[in-house]
């Protein structure tokens, strides 16, 4: 399985936050990229990029070398971004919230739910009888919702997300 660039993108965000997407973009298809130039390049701090470029590191996104500066004696780090493991954790992300979903689809098939008119809030059975089947924000009466529309909703996404873990 080959992921875009897109695909990539969206996968570490989800997974680390959208702050490293200018980091990903940086380390993609390039190996042993000094962590200064990436500091640089990002117009963060060194910190800031360690940081960044740690949370890949532990999700085992990234490698590391590291090579002493013959000038100033320190330790200078080149990092590579690993997207054959980025291919297994997009696997199990699409799993989880597989998982999640049917989660979701047992409490809307079970549930009765109401809203507001306004569209200010839903509320299931047991919160619309505590409220006196009003609405908490503007007062007005909640009315029963047809969820078949929603569980179709859920329904159709599961099954698009069971297609793309059949087709990898």
């Amino acid at each position: 399985m080959k992921l875009s660039g897109k695909v990539i993108e969206e996968v570490t965000a989800e997974i680390v936050g959208e702050d490293i997407i200018p980091l990903v973009k940086e380390l993609k298809n390039k190996k042993n990229v000094s962590e200064f130039k990436l500091a640089e390049k990002l117009k963060k701090e060194i910190n800031v990029t360690r940081n960044l470029l740690y949370k890949l590191y532990q999700l085992n996104l990234v490698s590391f070398i590291r090579r002493k500066d013959k000038v100033k004696g320190w330790y200078i780090y080149y990092w590579t971004f690993k997207n054959k493991n980025l291919k297994y954790l997009a696997k199990d992300l699409k799993k989880k919230k597989i998982e999640e979903l049917k989660e979701r689809l047992k409490r809307e098939e079970e549930g009765q739910f109401y809203n507001c008119p306004n569209k200010c809030m839903r509320l299931n059975f047991d919160q619309v009888v505590d409220f006196e089947f009003k609405c908490p924000e503007c007062g007005n009466l909640m009315e029963q919702e047809s969820g078949n529309k929603k569980i179709e909703e859920i329904k159709k996404e599961i099954k698009t997300l069971e297609d793309s873990l059949k087709q990898k």
